[in-house]
This record gives C-alpha cells, sequence and structure tokens, in this order.
C-alpha cells in the first residue's frame, strides 16, 4: 500500500521484507480505535491478534461500546490481551451478557449485572488513571446528544456508560450526566482520537457497515427496508468520520474478511470470527505503507481473502475515497 491515489498490488517480496514497517511508519502518537458492534466484537480480538504478533502497542485506546470493553482490556494488557480476549469470548453465551429477568427499573430491558460480573473478572484496575495505556470510553450525553468522552475516575461506571444500548441495558448517571451507549452518536470515534492529539490512527472495526458498501434491491418488508436503513444511518456516519480525520492524519482501517456475519444475539461464531480476522488483518499489515495523511483501507471487499502480497488496497491522501 502507497500514500498515492488508487490501488496498487504488492508483490510477496515487498509484503514480507518488514512485516511491521508500516506500523513503525505511522506518526506518533498513535491511537487505536476500537468501534462498536455488540456480537461481532469477537472480530475484535482477531485484529488485536494481528496488531500484537507485529509488536504494535498503541499511545492511546479510545473505544466505544463493547470496544470500550475490548479497549480497556487491551489497555491494561497492552502486549497479551488477544489470548485472554479469545478465552472470553469463545466460552461467551448470550444469557451472560444480557441476563433474562425482571429489569432493575423501567429504563431497560436487561439489568446489566451480566457486563459488571464481565467486567469484574476482566482483573482491571478501579481507575482509569491507572491503565498501563491512556484509555477513553466514548458515550453519548443523553440529554444532550453529545458524545461523552470519559477518560477519568471509575473505569466500571465509564465502561457500563459506553455500552448502555438505549432501552436494552440501563443507562448510566455519572459526573451529573446521563450516559448512554457511545456508539449511537460515534461508532467508529475516530474524531475522538483526533481531539485527544493522535498524529495517527489505527482503526478496529466490524460488521459489514466498516466495509465498502455494496449496493443492493431491499426486500418489500418493513423488517428489511429498517435493517437496511440503519446499515446506511450507520455508514453514513462512519464515512463522515473517517473522511474528517483522515485529512489530517493516517487513518488506518483493519480489515476483517469476515462475510457471513452472526445474528446479534449469537455468541457461537466466536472463533470463527477471531481467526478470520486475524488471519486477514495479518495480511494487510504486512502489505501497509504510510506515507502522509489518507485513509488506508481495503479498496475490494474480494481482496480480503487474497492470498498474502496479493491483496488489494488503496491509500486516499485527503478526504477522496
Amino acid at each position: 500500500m502507497t500514500g498515492d491515489k488508487g490501488t496498487r498490488s504488492l508483490s510477496p517480496t515487498q509484503s514480507t521484507r518488514d512485516p511491521s514497517a508500516g506500523l513503525r511508519a505511522l506518526p506518533r502518537p498513535v491511537a487505536v480505535v476500537v468501534g462498536a458492534g455488540g456480537v461481532l466484537g469477537a472480530a475484535h480480538v482477531g485484529l488485536g491478534y494481528a496488531l500484537e504478533q507485529r509488536g504494535f502497542v498503541p499511545d492511546m485506546i479510545i473505544g466505544t461500546s463493547v470496544g470500550a470493553l475490548n479497549g480497556a482490556i487491551a489497555a491494561a494488557h497492552p502486549d497479551r490481551a488477544a489470548r485472554w480476549l479469545d478465552h472470553v469470548w469463545t466460552q461467551l453465551r448470550r444469557r451472560e451478557v444480557y441476563p433474562l429477568g425482571y429489569p432493575s427499573s423501567r429504563a431497560s430491558i436487561f439489568t446489566d449485572r451480566g457486563l459488571r460480573r464481565l467486567i469484574a473478572r476482566a482483573g482491571l484496575p478501579s481507575r482509569m488513571e491507572q491503565l498501563a495505556v491512556p484509555f477513553t470510553a466514548v458515550a453519548m450525553d443523553l440529554g444532550t446528544g453529545a458524545p461523552a468522552l470519559l477518560d477519568h475516575g471509575d473505569l466500571e461506571s465509564a465502561l457500563l456508560a459506553s455500552a448502555a444500548i438505549p432501552g436494552m441495558l440501563p443507562p448510566v448517571d455519572r459526573e451529573g450526566r446521563t450516559l448512554v451507549d457511545g456508539g449511537v452518536v460515534a461508532y467508529v470515534p475516530v474524531l475522538a482520537a483526533l481531539q485527544a492529539g493522535a498524529a495517527s490512527v489505527v482503526v478496529v472495526a466490524t460488521g459489514p457497515e466498516s466495509s465498502p458498501l455494496r449496493p443492493i434491491n431491499p426486500r418489500r418488508r418493513a423488517s428489511a427496508i429498517a435493517a437496511r436503513a440503519g446499515l446506511l444511518l450507520l455508514r453514513h456516519q462512519i464515512e463522515r468520520d473517517l473522511h474528517e480525520v483522515s485529512t489530517y492524519i493516517p487513518t488506518v482501517v483493519l480489515p476483517t474478511g469476515i462475510e457471513a456475519w452472526p445474528a446479534p444475539w449469537d455468541f457461537g461464531h466466536s472463533q470463527r470470527l477471531i481467526s478470520t480476522a486475524s488471519l486477514t488483518a495479518g495480511r494487510f499489515l504486512d502489505g501497509l505503507r504510510i506515507s502522509g495523511p489518507g485513509l488506508y483501507r481495503v479498496n475490494d471487499p474480494s481482496a480480503t481473502s487474497a492470498s498474502p502480497g496479493d491483496a488489494s488496497t488503496s491509500s486516499i491522501p485527503g478526504a477522496g475515497l
């Protein structure tokens, strides 16, 4: 991958000469941005493996929703988080995250006791300032609609706030504000990374909304129309933010290579998501070349399954795709 416009294939010699060359070329401080995605967050683990295997440690981590939980664990154990997260995700079941039973209030369908147990088992410090890598959890202020960037104070409440899916999990009262899931306003919080002073960004995102969008003819059913509209809404938010940030700093979007995504409640596919994302992102990183501000991403969805050295990628300085 180069910083020039267009697409360039890399020969196997180029891609394997120095697997960490692209990552080392990223200007410091470099932020890892971990997006939302619920059950799809298992793919974060595979992307984390690819980064760890290349000796990469970020200067800061910003996470939204499930990305905040994964990101906090990575911030606590920056060189060995992937293996721990692998064990958690491959054993995780829906009832552990969304336990059935009466909620503690009328504000949500489920209680947050499942998430509290997961956080308690993660070996995290009690305060955000004690994490090994500076970390920010992104939530949304339910009163104003503005992003809430949580980078100090109690860690548990910050993670619960960032993951509080409106209506599904209870909102969190913190420092005089009522906070809910940050994915509503910043599904991939790259703007928060820029605001925090990052000189480059590595985006750990999931799902079809983080890949090039293919035009379709949606079925004329209410559920299909609503799902497509929701995807497009997320897509426009993500693309807007990626383009804005990439005009100023190098913005690398790691591919997952996953085409068949599980249902939102199905935790039974975690091993497949982890393995596929690890292999695909590793090939992408081995061909990565940085040459200034721009958006560095896979240009063709089919390229994510190419053989090493043959991945089709593109870097677009400024905001152009």
